[in-house]
């Protein structure tokens, strides 16, 4: 901690530069030592402790002294290699051609101080650029011989990457085989990045936060940290998705041409997509001239928020493969390719205070109170800090100026704190050794990060578990908001989760703003949550670790909810998607006597207990099985999802043989291409599932 205090404060200082010139040599090397540490901190660790526009000012520092003085320039300056990503976890690997980085503009004079010197390199008057988005992710390169996958690596150094062809083999959207062969092509070395979408990242997030673990920063972080896991079924499970878009080498039979696909960039591009690889052809656009790239990436920054997944900028390539060849490339990156980096999602504020709140299961979690600020195109003024050990690591203290982050509909995070910018009045965030709401002492599990209050009958669970009970994705109960539920516990009204369904719809309409239309409205939908299916009612309940997966499997183990009081530890691992950790929490749940009495309690008042396992669900697509892909535009997918289960249908997860429709919305991934290749998969569309459904 003491190291990493040493860097931030000589990285501040250096980032207060203005100008650096005739820099001696215990400066050169510092700078250097600085471009290492963050180096490490962002390919290595995946804990970034300084914005890449940050990085890039301190690394032009250097490129700027080195060109001014060639003789200070060493073999191991970050200058002249990529970064220094890899791990003693995987073995090394050798790239067949190295992985540079891309030189970065950040304006558009950067854009055509770049085209004038590539049009002078080449001697045309104007250049047909390629553009597609610049991925927030992973990078990887991939080898196939013949059309088999035979090898993946991370970027590592540059020059070697990690072995993670396990890890890789378990993303759905990148093919094991492809038609390379009919092509010509012996060997091939493809570059991409691995990606995690902003929805998957935040049901990751989700499952963190059940789990009382902090979430991560950015999807780039989760997707980086998947590929160096040790278990490729555990990298299997997070759905991550590959978007391949570069060729990098070919090896073609004797006497054999490269494809006319391959003479262009957007060509290549095409080509992957039509093999069955996730390519950015669809993002892809070409341009004659760099005004028209310039006009192309100040619009398109206004729509990033509107793609499925993170992009942090726009890269520029020459689309010709000939003329890349001959504008060739530096130590550290290509001449014939540009990134357009858009604005930072970050900014600086003040921590004026924390405050500790106590959720549904007992954790107690401290949330930073900074002086609001403008992110992303929202005011964040609060961040939640996890837990005592984050506090600890990230050496936030009560006045501190913090760097917070949110990317796209990321929630905040406040990446760290600036403590050369310390005044010495900054103070120690003391931890509650007892309840905020009750009072409780509060306790610390061995195997968890956080603290917990035991007492079942707290008063902020009793509401946090009101609020997940009547939420959408759970009883659905709507009207009885976050704040009427609180102005009902406060009243006595609402005590516990059974009360909901003995409210007292007289006294309530002579509340203000409560007229007879909104109670009656209220009351109906507290009825209609009775006769939620059985799976709703287990995921509401806010059992640990279970969500709505795994409530569903739950559901269809049982004909009555209260029959899991008579399982084992052993029964209940033998459900779908419960294991050690899982199965433990539901013992747990079921032989509490108040948990008992709460579910008797339920039944009595009406709510529904039983699955009906017994009766398979019946309709017009009984035995079918469907998956979709793409974006829906008259339903959202989860609705679709739904109607499907109760139609009698099965969902599946991933295109096999075993899928029997798959149903196409707007921009379609991979999932579309590997259908069309098995043959036997029905493939429709949105208004054709509505017809098949009954539903048009």
């Amino acid at each position: 901690m003491k190291q990493q205090r040493h860097w931030e404060e000589r990285t501040h200082q250096w980032l207060l530069k203005t100008e650096f010139r005739n820099a001696s040599e215990a400066e050169i090397s510092e700078l250097k030592d600085i471009l290492r540490f963050h180096e490490h901190r962002y390919y290595v660790l995946n804990e970034p402790l300084i914005s890449d526009t940050e990085y890039d000012r301190l690394y032009k520092m250097l490129e700027a002294a080195e060109r001014n003085d060639p003789t200070i320039i060493t073999p191991d300056s970050p200058t002249q290699r990529v970064g220094s990503g890899l791990t003693a976890s995987f073995h090394s690997v050798s790239h067949l051609v190295p992985m540079l980085s891309l030189e970065n503009s950040y304006n558009a004079e950067d854009l055509l101080e770049w085209d004038r010197k590539a049009r002078e390199l080449s001697g045309r008057e104007t250049i047909e650029y390629c553009v597609e988005p610049k991925f927030d992710g992973a990078s990887i390169s991939l080898i196939f011989e013949g059309d088999r996958f035979t090898r993946g690596a991370t970027r590592g150094d540059g020059v070697q990457g990690d072995d993670i062809t396990a890890n890789l083999r378990r993303i759905r959207s990148l093919p094991l085989s492809a038609g390379f062969a009919g092509l010509g092509i012996r060997q091939i070395e493809i570059r991409g990045e691995v990606l995690m979408t902003k929805a998957h990242f935040k049901q990751y997030n989700d499952l963190l936060a059940e789990q009382n673990l902090p979430p991560l920063a950015n999807p780039r972080n989760a997707a980086a940290g998947t590929l160096r896991l040790k278990d490729p079924a555990e990298v299997g499970r997070r759905n991550l998705e590959a978007f391949l878009y570069h060729v990098s080498y070919t090896l073609t039979d004797p006497g054999q041409d490269l494809p006319p696909a391959l003479q262009t960039h957007s060509g290549s591009l095409d080509l992957l997509w039509d093999l069955g690889f996730r390519s950015p052809k669809k993002e892809k656009r070409v341009f004659q001239g760099i005004r028209a790239v310039i006009d192309h990436c100040l619009d398109f920054e206004q729509h990033r928020d509107d793609l499925p997944y993170e992009i942090d900028g726009i890269v520029i390539k020459v689309n010709e493969i000939a003329l890349q060849e001959k504008l060739g490339m530096t130590t550290h990156h290509p001449r014939w390719a540009i990134a357009f980096k858009f604005k930072a999602r970050q900014a600086i504020s003040l921590l004026r205070n924390v405050e500790f709140q106590v959720g549904r299961t007992g954790s107690v979690t401290p949330v930073a109170k900074i002086d609001p600020v403008p992110i992303g195109g929202v005011t964040v003024s609060s961040i939640s800090l996890h837990n005592q050990d984050f506090i600890r690591e990230k050496n936030i203290r009560l006045g501190d100026r913090v760097l917070v982050e949110r990317a796209g509909d990321v929630i905040p995070y406040i990446v760290r704190s600036l403590t050369e910018q310390r005044t010495g009045a900054e103070t120690d965030i003391r931890f509650p050794t007892s309840c905020p709401s009750c009072g409780h002492d509060l306790i610390k599990p061995v195997d968890e990060a956080v603290w917990r209050c035991p007492n079942i009958s707290c008063h902020a669970q009793v509401v946090e578990r009101i609020i997940h009970f009547t939420s959408k994705d759970a009883m659905d109960i709507r009207g009885l908001g976050e704040a009427n539920i609180r102005k009902f516990h406060e009243l006595g009204w609402l005590p516990d989760i059974p009360s909901i369904y003995t409210l007292p719809y007289a006294e309530m309409q002579q509340l203000e703003g409560m007229g007879s239309r909104s109670v009656a409205k209220l009351q109906e939908a507290i009825e209609r949550s009775k006769y939620q299916p059985l799976h709703r009612l287990i995921n509401a309940l806010g059992i640990r670790y279970v969500g709505e997966t795994t409530a569903k499997g739950i559901a269809r183990r049982v004909s009555h909810l209260l029959e899991l009081a008579a399982f084992t530890r052993e029964d209940l691992q033998q459900i779908e998607d419960v294991g050690v950790k899982v199965a433990d929490s539901l013992f747990s749940f079921f032989q509490d006597p108040a948990q008992q009495d709460t579910l008797r309690r339920l039944e009595a008042l009406g709510v529904n207990l039983s699955s009906g396992r017994q009766e398979a669900v019946s309709g017009s697509l009984s035995g079918k099985s469907f998956l979709f892909t793409g974006t829906l535009s008259k339903m959202k997918r989860s609705e679709a999802e739904t109607l499907v289960e109760s139609m009698g249908g099965k969902l599946l997860s991933g295109v096999s043989s075993k899928l029997d429709y798959l149903v196409v919305g707007e921009d379609a991934g991979s999932k579309l291409e590997k259908a069309r290749k098995i043959g036997t998969i029905h493939i429709m569309d949105e208004d054709a599932f509505l017809i098949l459904a009954g539903k048009s």
